[in-house]
């Protein structure tokens, strides 16, 4: 495990900052794939301390890692610099304001959080990612995360009405939608002088570029940006690289006062575009997609014949709409499923969708020997090309010799796919590297995006310009120097030139660290247990 540098100078804050070994050990991972072990690890007490740590990092000339929960997939929340921990924050306000529908939040405080205050007021925020006990929700901004919903609400970014932002000059600042940004702002004056201009001009590249998705995160929103002129949607998705979400302010909705689910069996991949247009004409709040892959892997759930299993929510305001909306989807989908089964009863819906949120939990419990990688775990394509896509990642799998498990949000034609190599065997490092560039491929050819929700990381910074072709990068570039021309804010995430299949948490060439510690992440990534500060892995 490398050492600190003994020329670290200790910045002076209210909070924590640690240089010992068994500190940085309990940050070097997050969810996802990766294990880097960072130079130090500072817990602010409170915005005051932010601020002054960026001013420290940039006259240290050291990268700040901004990071929430740590259970972001794409490795956003690991890297080299000082590891930035914001769920300490003192200030952490959870505000609803039901006659505004609107609730204003600290930056640390969890999606879960919110969804219990709201609720009392009959109110939610829609975007459920499934980590959202724990999920903070300036990480679900950062990301521009988004949950089984998507399908109907979107990702978080149009329910978010304002943040406030530390800037790279130290700067704390509020952006809000549909307000000019703060004139005086540096980062403003610095965008305004050089990558508006920039991106304003070549807007039809932009457009052309961007993925013909329903969803995105993937990037910096240029798409989003040209059309609303707010510098908060450039924020949004940027995963900690422009700045310090510290505070935001967010649209909520009313809950429905009636559910129901429905469970469609499919026989053939080739129904699948067919099976998902039919229940989105009654407007579903989720559709879900359990693949043949995962079936098998619970052998009590397998049935012959059986290749995807759709699960679809439906809500409405009332018992009788509700029901009409029921019937209307069944007799839809009919023509295209092996068997369709409904639920009203709120525990039979429960029973149906345990199926769905058991496959992180399950997936995560494997062995080394199969261990569950998330490598092409968030592509997202048209919905007519989501069977193709499905084959094409069949094929890939198996041309590369690597199980895999598939599920995700049908609705939106974005899958998450996990890898299950053997992590002890020769080799298994460049067949993984060789499968994401061939799915990678997969996506570009079908008009996708190789980032439905969980942003590009780490993991995808690589493949942006593959993706998005060199001009728009070049635009990226603009974006990311008129915010952060130092480059302190999570260097590497978002526009990275480094092997992606490198510096992992697995196999022979995993960063040491002291085998409690291990022990303790391990715990954490197969209990779900992202909540757990992570000092207390510390003996």
């Amino acid at each position: 495990m490398p050492a600190a540098p003994a020329s670290l100078h200790a910045p002076r804050v209210s909070g924590t900052f640690r240089t010992d070994e068994a500190a940085r050990a309990a940050y070097a991972e997050g969810a996802g794939i990766y294990r880097i072990v960072p130079q130090a690890v500072a817990i602010p007490a409170g915005i005051s301390d932010v601020v002054h740590l960026v001013r420290w990092a940039r006259q240290e000339h050291l990268s700040l890692v901004p990071r929430g929960a740590g259970s972001a997939m794409g490795g956003g929340n690991v890297g080299d610099g000082v590891i930035l921990d914001l769920t300490s924050l003192a200030e952490r306000p959870l505000e609803v304001r039901p006659e505004r529908l609107m609730a204003r939040t600290g930056a640390s405080v969890t999606w879960g959080e919110l969804h219990r205050a709201a609720g009392e007021h009959g109110l939610r925020l829609p975007p459920d990612p499934s980590s959202g006990q724990w999920a903070t929700l300036g990480g679900m901004v950062s990301t521009n995360a988004a949950g089984a919903r998507s399908v109907r609400f979107g990702s978080v970014r149009p329910w978010v009405n304002a943040i406030e932002l530390v800037t790279a000059d130290a700067e704390r600042i509020r952006l809000q939608r549909g307000k000019p940004a703060p004139p005086s702002a540096a980062v403003v004056q610095r965008f305004a002088s050089g990558a508006e201009l920039a991106i304003r001009g070549k807007a039809d590249a932009v457009r052309a570029a961007f993925p013909h998705t329903r969803k995105n995160s993937s990037g910096y929103a240029l798409d989003a940006w040209l059309r609303t002129g707010d510098l908060l949607d450039l924020v949004i998705g940027a995963e900690g690289t422009l700045g310090v979400v510290t505070a935001i302010e967010w649209r909520l909705d009313r809950v429905p006062r009636a559910s129901a689910a429905l469970r469609i069996a499919l026989t053939s991949l080739d129904q699948l575009p067919d099976a998902v247009s039919a229940v989105l004409e009654v407007e579903p709040s989720a559709v879900e997609l359990i693949d043949r892959t995962f079936l098998d892997l619970l052998e009590e759930e397998s049935a012959p014949g059986i290749e995807a299993v759709l699960l679809v929510e439906v809500e409405a305001e009332d018992e009788h709409t509700l029901g009409e909306q029921l019937r209307q989807a069944v007799r839809a989908v009919r023509p295209h499923a092996a068997q369709v089964e409904t639920a009203l009863d709120p525990a039979d819906v429960r029973r149906l969708w345990a199926l769905r949120h058991a496959a992180s939990p399950i997936l995560a419990r494997l062995p080394e020997s199969r261990r569950s990688l998330q490598v092409i775990e968030d592509g997202c394509v048209p919905l007519a090309s989501l069977g193709a896509y499905i084959k094409a990642v069949r094929a890939a799998a198996s041309r590369q010799g690597i199980g895999i498990v598939l599920f995700g949000h049908a609705g939106d034609g974005h899958l998450h796919c996990n890898l299950l190599p053997d992590t002890t065997a020769d080799g298994w490092e460049a067949r993984t590297s060789a499968l994401l560039d061939e799915v990678s491929a997969a996506v570009a050819g079908l008009s996708g995006t190789l980032s439905g929700e969980h942003g590009d990381g780490r993991l995808r910074a690589p493949l942006v310009e593959r993706m998005f072709g060199p001009e728009v990068t070049e635009l990226f570039q603009k974006v990311k120097q008129a915010f952060d021309p130092d480059g302190i804010f999570n260097p590497g995430i978002k526009l990275g030139a480094a092997p992606s299949i490198a510096r992992l948490k697995v196999g022979r060439d995993a960063a040491p660290i002291p085998a409690s510690i291990a022990a303790g992440l391990r715990a954490i990534e197969r209990e779900g247990g992202y909540a757990t500060p992570r000092l207390a892995l510390i003996d």
